[in-house]
């Protein structure tokens, strides 16, 4: 027999601990450029407007304290209660998105002659800028040479200059918004529908569930992870929007298409605002309500994945 002795492990306590330690340290050192970008350049901005906004101040000067004269006067002004009223028509027009995202997943899920032409149909307007998407829109909506207004000729009606008419211009820019955010919620929804498990449906259709049934009880319980992103997305979508009316309308006609975000910034950045305070206390409360509609949804998907336990 062979005298030759066995390896062994040499590795003293002393070196597996630094072995642990190592492996818990690394994944921080790895998070640590992007910890320390989001603290200096999202919360750190976040507590300085907060901060601002008690002061009175045109972005050079001394900054002059206020204490809370500029929430007042946003209680008085005519053009805030119009911009506050804009957002809520967003957020509850943006959120048609989520089922129409998830209609046209269930459609582009299916296995029919010709489907990768239609997803790259409906998935283009996700991939372009949305100053693409407002200049698109313009064009469409052009009282003199748009399609829409062309289509209207054919059937006897009337020109309409939807973004020169003060009670159409929202809706008319809230409808192009819908176009990429639609499509983005169709994304979101394929990406769910891969993760559905067959064997629930094929016992639901065993138990003779189907269309809507089938729908209702078993896919869309499924999609939940899903339509949990859509929304958050698509709420803070809806109360940030500036690209498309800062492209269409420029907050016009007479300010009627302003949201909390463009006049915020006509307030505090453009030409005749400097009053960074006062832009600062716009910012605030649109933060706020951005805060309690992600604060409910978190909310909800814990006290749900906590009953599910």
């Amino acid at each position: 027999m062979s005298n030759t002795a066995l390896p062994q492990d040499t590795a003293s306590p002393l070196s597996s601990r630094k072995r642990s330690r190592a492996q818990a340290i690394t994944p921080w050192l790895f998070l640590a450029p992007g910890m320390i970008f989001f603290l200096f350049y999202v919360i750190f901005p976040i507590f300085q407007s907060f901060n601002i906004s008690f002061y009175q101040w045109d972005g050079l000067g001394e900054p002059q304290f206020v204490g809370l004269a500029n929430y007042r006067e946003l209680g008085t002004d005519r053009a805030f209660d119009v911009s506050l009223w804009n957002n809520f028509k967003w957020l509850v027009l943006y959120l048609l998105a989520i089922p129409g995202g998830l209609f046209i997943a269930l459609f582009l899920n299916q296995t029919v002659t010709g489907i990768r032409l239609y997803k790259s149909m409906f998935f283009f307007p996700f991939v372009i800028s949305q100053v693409v998407v407002g200049l698109v829109f313009t064009w469409f909506y052009d009282p003199t040479f748009g399609l829409l207004n062309s289509i209207l000729g054919i059937v006897g009606l009337g020109p309409v200059n939807v973004l020169g008419d003060p009670t159409l211009a929202t809706y008319g820019i809230i409808a192009a918004g819908l176009w990429p955010q639609i499509a983005y919620c169709m994304i979101l929804y394929l990406t769910g529908l891969n993760a559905v498990d067959p064997e629930q449906i094929e016992a639901a259709r065993l138990d003779g569930a189907k269309g809507w049934r089938m729908l209702w009880h078993v896919i869309i319980p499924q999609l939940r992870p899903a339509t949990f992103i859509a929304f958050v997305v698509t709420i803070i979508g809806a109360l940030r929007s500036f690209d498309l009316i800062s492209i269409m309308t420029n907050g016009g006609p007479f300010g009627s298409t302003r949201v909390l975000s463009f006049y915020m910034f006509e307030k505090a950045l453009s030409e005749y605002g400097f009053r960074m305070g006062y832009g600062a206390a716009i910012a605030v409360v649109l933060f706020l309500i951005m805060l309690c509609f992600i604060t409910y949804f978190l909310w909800s998907m814990y006290r749900e994945e906590k009953g599910g336990r």
